[in-house]
């Protein structure tokens, strides 16, 4: 079944990340982030369309941005991990 989902970020530029997947074989459709460094944040969108959510959360989830202790790939994957795991 395909899901979207709306993620509220904290302590990035990007205010909102718009996420749709398909909750059976976990992978990624398209996300659109609103806000934030715009050629970053489309690039994040396409290479990771297609992907396990599993492997997003795997080569993003760490991943900071300057001196924050976050970025919008990690607030991506906080995100799926509150509505997948």
């Amino acid at each position: 079944m395909i899901k979207s989902i709306r993620i509220k970020t904290e302590g990035v530029c990007a205010k909102t990340i718009d996420c749709k997947f398909d909750d059976e074989d976990e992978t990624i459709i398209e996300v659109k982030f609103n806000g934030g460094c715009s050629g970053n944040t489309q690039a994040i969108s396409q290479l990771i369309k297609g992907m396990k959510i599993s492997e997003v959360i795997e080569k993003l989830g760490k991943i900071k941005c300057g001196s924050k202790n976050t970025s919008c790939g990690k607030e991506l994957c906080k995100g799926l991990i509150r509505e997948t795991m």
